[in-house]
């Protein structure tokens, strides 16, 4: 079995993590809802969902398309960092419970998570998004995906943080602090 047909069966497993975040995320909405949750930045969800699902086409389409090489001394290193982003947002997905979500989705009333990786950082999962952009199209040497999911990931997270803070501090004047779902 070639490297490019081990790093498909990769990518599909990753594809279907991210199915079971959207399944988790689609339950956690309904909770946060149910309890006067107040979704914001809606807008900028379309283009994350094209440019999370695009991460996964192009680190594909450019190992086997460019005949992208399996390199040992990247792909392992890589490898492990991917393991690693994946644990640490599971991580923060059990930190946050039904708090998380793929949305930003505040809940009035929730007190902040301050508690495991939250402990440590403001926004782990959004490490772990970083990371896992660079790590798994390097793990098959797809750099020119891993360039362009960055670049474009850099501006989107810009966008989401902002949208975070501003949902935090609207209802911070109203409520004690509040958590929002998927930091």
């Amino acid at each position: 079995m070639t490297s490019q047909w081990l790093y498909t069966a990769l990518i599909l497993l990753f594809g279907l993590e991210r199915l079971a975040e959207l399944v988790v995320s689609k339950r956690n909405a309904a909770w946060s809802f149910a309890r006067g949750g107040v979704e914001t930045g809606r807008r900028h969800f379309p283009p994350m969902v094209v440019l999370h699902t695009g991460l996964l086409v192009g680190a594909l389409a450019e190992v086997w398309l460019a005949d992208r090489s399996f390199l040992p001394a990247l792909g392992w290193p890589m490898l492990v960092l991917l393991v690693a982003s994946q644990a640490l947002r599971w991580w923060c997905i059990g930190t946050l419970g039904r708090q998380w979500n793929t949305r930003v989705i505040v809940v009035p009333g929730l007190p902040l998570v301050r508690r495991g990786p939250y402990r440590l950082m403001s926004h782990p999962n959004y490490v772990a998004v970083v990371v896992e952009g660079v790590a798994l199209p390097l793990v098959h040497s797809a750099w020119v995906t891993a360039l362009v999911f960055t670049v474009a990931n850099a501006f989107l997270l810009r966008v989401r943080l902002r949208s975070e803070t501003q949902a935090l501090q609207s209802l911070e004047s109203d409520h004690p602090p509040a958590e929002v779902s998927g930091r």
